[in-house]
């Protein structure tokens, strides 16, 4: 019972990332969610998580994750997949999108996300970012 609960607020949490909707995103948090990025760094609580979703939305809108396979145990979701995304929408410039591999783990609490942490190679990310900043 608790595998199903875990995965569908996973699922939950997964499309208001898709949706970019940041009310929902923090709406599935608890209040003292953390979040954990690709190269290990933490940040802690809703409200920091609030503005770090909504830079990075703006960063990259249309950002999406693609879950190909998810696994549940008790109140533990990992998940794998595809992260992909274009740099300030500059869709135009095929050199500003990304499509990478991932994956995600998460920790349930209640019918919250206690914690998310991703797994990805983020070079070519960064790469894009300071490749576009050095231009302005």
């Amino acid at each position: 019972m608790q595998t199903q609960v875990s995965k569908r607020i996973f699922d939950n949490f997964v499309d208001a990332i898709n949706a970019h909707n940041v009310e929902a995103i923090c709406s599935i948090m608890t209040d003292d969610h953390t979040f954990i990025d690709s190269q290990g760094n933490e940040a802690s609580g809703k409200e920091r998580m609030r503005l770090a979703w909504t830079g990075y939305f703006q960063l990259f809108p249309d950002y999406t994750i693609e879950i190909t396979t998810a696994f549940t145990d008790g109140n533990t979701v990992g998940a794998f997949g595809f992260a992909s995304a274009t740099f300030e929408g500059l869709s135009s410039k095929k050199e500003n999108y990304w499509r990478l591999p991932a994956s995600w783990k998460a920790d349930i609490k209640g019918d919250k996300i206690q914690c998310w942490q991703v797994y990805a190679d983020a070079k070519i990310p960064f790469d894009i970012i300071d490749k576009n900043r050095k231009r302005i």
